[in-house]
Order: C-alpha cells, then sequence, then structure tokens
C-alpha cells in the first residue's frame, strides 16, 4: 500500500486556508499514487486552538471543513485531525479526534486517550480521553491509529493508566499510524526518533508518524515526520521546518520499498534529558526554529515590517541578524539609541552590523530626552544619589522611541531580552522588556553567543567586537553585566539546572556550584516573576521556557 504523509503548515482559525491547503495536499498525494495520505493533529483547526474550542460557532466551522474534505476522498483514504462533539453528557463536551475519511463519508473517528496537561499542553481543559480502541479496515488491512502522546506513554513511569496500542493490540494491527503536533525543541527531533523506535520494538509493527510544521506565536513546530519498517529502521524523515507531501510504498511483510536511512541500531534508545548544559546544543535547528518563528508570527499576523533597538551588544545583533534573515533585511529597521554613557564602539559596531546585513536604521541619540526627564524629577529626587531610577529612565525612553516609530509606520518591535536576564530580572519593565514577540527569550546568554559564532559560520556578519567584548547595558559608567550577574558560563549552567531540570538548591549544591550563590540567584529567578507575568511571548526553543510552558506564582514564599 502507497502511504503519504501531508506535512504542513496551518493557521489556527483559518479554516478557508487551511481546508484549502489540506485539499491540496490529498491532490498531491493522489499525483504521487498514494492510497491513503495522513495529516496532522487537529490539522482543521489548527494547534493549539486553546480557549476558541469553547465556541459553538468555532466547532461548527470545524465540522463544516470535514464535511467540505470528505467530498474529496473518493478515490483515496484521508486522514485529518479535528475536534468531535461528545455524545455523551459525562465528561467534557469535545474529543479529539482523527476522521478517517473515504469514499466521501466518514469511515471512522479515532478518538485521542492520552490528554497531556504538563508544559505547553493543556487538552484536558477542554477534551475528553476515548472510551474506545479500534482499529480501522482499509483494503483488507488493520490499522491501528493513534494521535500524538497516544505514542508516548511507555517506560517505567508512564503518564496515563491507559495505553492505547495496548488495547489495539488485541485487535492484531498490521501497522501503526500517528497523527500528531508535537513542538520544537532543541531535544525533540532525537526524542520523536526514540519514542517512535520503542514502540516499534514493543509491538513488532512498522509506523507512520505525521508531524505538523509552523510556528503558532511562541510554539514552533519542526515537522520531521518519521517512517520505520518493523524491524525499526528508519526509511525516512520529513524535511525539519519546511512543508512536505511524501508517500511510502508499504510491503506485506512490514519493510517499506524505499531504502533504509538508518539502521535501528543507530537511533536513540532513550528521549534525550541532557544532565548538563550546552550552549551549542541542536545550535543550527534552534536558529531555524527562531527564524520560523519570527516568520510565521509575522505571516499569520498580518505584519509585514519589525523594528528592535540596535545597542552594538550581542543580544541585539543577533536578534537583528534573525530577523534579516526570516522577513527580509529591508522590512527590519534598527534603531541605534546612544546615550552619554554608550561607548562611541557600541554606535560604530551597530553600524557596521546594520551595513553588513543591508537593513535600514536610524541613529536617535537619547541624551536630551533622558536629561528633561532629570529636570522635571530634580523637586523629587532632589539630590539623591544615581540609582537605577535613572538607569530605567534610559531604557524607557529607548522603548517610548522605539513604540513611537512602530505606531506611527506600522512595525512591530522584537524584544532582544535573553533568557539569562529575564530569569533574574535584568531587565527593565517597559523599557528594554518591552516588544510584541521575544526574539531571544528562551536563549541563555551563552547560547546567544553560540548563535552569534553560527550566523557567521561562513562569513563575518555579526562583527568580532561584538561578540568579545565584555557585556553591558551602559547604563551607568563603566558598567559591567558581571557588575550584577555572575559569569554567564556559570550563572547559565545552575539556571538550567533549576529552569529546565527542576533541581532544588540542595541538588544544585552538591553539583559543586557554590552554596551561597545558588541561595542568590533563585532568589533571584523567583522574585522576577512578576516582571516576566508582564512580558511578551517567546519563541520556545528549549524543554522548559518561560510563558505558558511555566506557571509559577508571582506571590510566593518559596526560594525567595
Amino acid at each position: 500500500m502507497r502511504i503519504a504523509i501531508a506535512q504542513q503548515n496551518y493557521h489556527i482559525g483559518n479554516f478557508e486556508a487551511n481546508t484549502a491547503k489540506i485539499i491540496d495536499g490529498i491532490r498531491q498525494a493522489k499525483e504521487q499514487g498514494a492510497e491513503l495520505v495522513l495529516f496532522s493533529e487537529l490539522s482543521v483547526c489548527g494547534y493549539p486552538p486553546r480557549d476558541f474550542l469553547e465556541f459553538d460557532d468555532f466547532i461548527k466551522k470545524c465540522t463544516a471543513a470535514v464535511n467540505k474534505i470528505k467530498e474529496y476522498t473518493e478515490d483515496i483514504a484521508v486522514v485529518i485531525g479535528a475536534p468531535e462533539r461528545n455524545p455523551n453528557q459525562k465528561g467534557k463536551d469535545l474529543f479529539n479526534a482523527a476522521y478517517f475519511l473515504h469514499q466521501k463519508q466518514i469511515m471512522a473517528t479515532v478518538h485521542k486517550t492520552c490528554l497531556p496537561t504538563y508544559d505547553v499542553f493543556d487538552e484536558y481543559r477542554y477534551f475528553e480521553p476515548a472510551y474506545n480502541w479500534n482499529i480501522i479496515e482499509f483494503k483488507g488491512k488493520k490499522l491501528a491509529l493513534t494521535i500524538c502522546e497516544d505514542i508516548w506513554n511507555l517506560g517505567d513511569n508512564p503518564l496515563y493508566r491507559i495505553c492505547p496500542m495496548d488495547e489495539l493490540m488485541k485487535q492484531n494491527p498490521d501497522i501503526m499510524l500517528n497523527i500528531s503536533a508535537s513542538p520544537f525543541d532543541y531535544t525533540h527531533v532525537e526524542d520523536r526518533k526514540a519514542i517512535t523506535k520503542l514502540n516499534v520494538a514493543k509491538y513488532k509493527l512498522p509506523m507512520l508518524y505525521c508531524n505538523g510544521v509552523g510556528s503558532q506565536t511562541e510554539i514552533v513546530f519542526d515537522g520531521g515526520s518519521l517512517v520505520l519498517d518493523k524491524e525499526a529502521n528508519l526509511i525516512a524523515q520529513l524535511p525539519l521546518f519546511e512543508e512536505a507531501i511524501q508517500s511510502f510504498d508499504w510491503n506485506e511483510d512490514g519493510t517499506f520499498q524505499q531504502p533504509i536511512k538508518i539502521a535501528a541500531k543507530h537511533l536513540p534508545n532513550e528521549e534525550l534529558n541532557p544532565i548538563e548544559f550546552d550552549c551549542n546544543l541542536c545550535i543550527a535547528t534552534v536558529y531555524e526554529a527562531i527564524v520560523m518563528g519570527i516568520r510565521d508570527y509575522f505571516s499569520k499576523m498580518g505584519f509585514q515590517k519589525a523594528i528592535l533597538g540596535s545597542s552594538g551588544g550581542i543580544d541585539s545583533a543577533v536578534a537583528l541578524a534573525l530577523a534579516c534573515e526570516a522577513l527580509g533585511s529591508a522590512n527590519v529597521l534598527a534603531v541605534l539609541m546612544p546615550s552619554q554613557f554608550s561607548t562611541t564602539h557600541s554606535v560604530s559596531d551597530a553600524e557596521v552590523l546594520s551595513k553588513n546585513l543591508g537593513n535600514p536604521y536610524n541613529i536617535l541619540p537619547i541624551r536630551n530626552i533622558y536629561e528633561s526627564f532629570l529636570t522635571e524629577l530634580k523637586p523629587l529626587f532632589k539630590d539623591l544619589p544615581f540609582s537605577l531610577a535613572e538607569e530605567n529612565i534610559q531604557a524607557r525612553t529607548r522603548g517610548n522611541l522605539l513604540m513611537a516609530i512602530a505606531n506611527k509606520f506600522g512595525y512591530i518591535l522584537l524584544n532582544t531580552s535573553n533568557k539569562s536576564e529575564l530569569a533574574t530580572g535584568y531587565g527593565t519593565l517597559y523599557g528594554d522588556m518591552a516588544g510584541g514577540i521575544s526574539v531571544l527569550g528562551d536563549c541563555y546568554k551563552t547560547q546567544v553567543y553560540a548563535l552569534a559564532k553560527y550566523i557567521n559560520r561562513n562569513n563575518e556578519i555579526i562583527p568580532e567586537h561584538i561578540i568579545t567584548k565584555p557585556p553591558s547595558a551602559e547604563l551607568r559608567p563603566e558598567q559591567k553585566d558581571s557588575d550584577s550577574l555572575p559569569d554567564y558560563d556559570v550563572l547559565d549552567k545552575l539556571l538550567y539546572q533549576y529552569i529546565e531540570r527542576r533541581q532544588g538548591p540542595d541538588e544544585i549544591i552538591v553539583q559543586g556550584f557554590d552554596a551561597a550563590l545558588v541561595d542568590r540567584v533563585l532568589k533571584m529567578v523567583n522574585k522576577n516573576e512578576y516582571k516576566r507575568n508582564q512580558f511578551c511571548p517567546i519563541i520556545r526553543i528549549s524543554p522548559k521556557a518561560f510563558g505558558v510552558g511555566r506557571r509559577i506564582p508571582i506571590v510566593g514564599k518559596y526560594l525567595s
């Protein structure tokens, strides 16, 4: 049987566009001679639809789209994802469903069993778990169809009481099919290979795994759909960060006519869970994920042009380079806003960067504006010494200027704060923390440096001086980040243990970190939750990003 995988980029709630894309995917699959084509989880409405699922009109539009798509299935079977109403008054009103369409009919629906509520997922808020499990018979074959998380319930400590494939195996299926919306993080490309391999090894069946692609605000879906034969050899991985439709010929004996790409013994046997922080881990895919995150945020929101503050520092330099790659250099305006505390090389470095990238830039000194603030505040400030208040006035002045230009000319402000700063509260609310989307908010400072080196892999785009000079906010004379924060090489490793790995202070100290430093840093993290709660959406590239995937009380005493 020839089976196609349609790895597509959907737009949440854009039923007309999503339906047209799916119908075109069916057309392409037919042209490839496919008898069955798989589309990803909740493909009809886009994933994650979140509280849109609470609107009856939204569900009606999902149903209408399914009915329209089924008219194109006369001579091909199609699997699509969409919500389905639950006829039982008990439980949630909806199922997360896979529709099996053929001969212009809904031949079967499969309901998702394992509904994740961890990290960025909140599916049990909306969906009821499956009540029953049945294979689908098609052309004399028995298909075991599951949805995303349903194949992840393996190992010694499963999250769910029921494993759908265990139930389906009672009916002697011939093949496993899974439709997913599996988000990117820098471990997950390998994790998917491991989990599909584990399923094949357990059930002795080949598997086709269809993943979505594209960015939905902060969550990036990287594609990378997989095909494994019954021996767990990798037959194919579809491209990362690209749409693709590809067909595969499944043989009676559980093999494929396509050659083996990677033998089973060379695939990972377990999910990747790095114990130590590695700033260079998968940096090329991190780069691609952020570029896609920027590009899709703008295209799906109908925006065209971006603006950011270019300080001559590493964060704004990397953010600018990523934005130019995503949107085109002509569509990204850099604004240089030196104060009396800015070094001359900061301005010249920022100018060289924009010339290398070919993006427009302007220089708007803030000294006069800053001093006018001080003049007006003098009756209140009197002769109190220079402090954080004066520093923040500079940052908020820059934020005001950027937002004024953005409002006047229709730009969207890109935030350039990094994860190390956000974790420790090293930023100014309504100043350098302003923005419509955060480019680097899930990248630790050392990862930002790794991205800079990756950007410069072929030629020097980011001036070397920006990479080598000590980082500084330049809000007071001779200021350095190291005046307020531990060295980033140490800080980032410590933060990783607390944020990504959820290690407590004793567990971190035993790894060799100074006890006083651990206490200081963890207090900084927890005391600054109020700042992060007011921050813009962050493009997620790690297993635990700030934002929707990390839910910490603002008012709390733990470790603060």
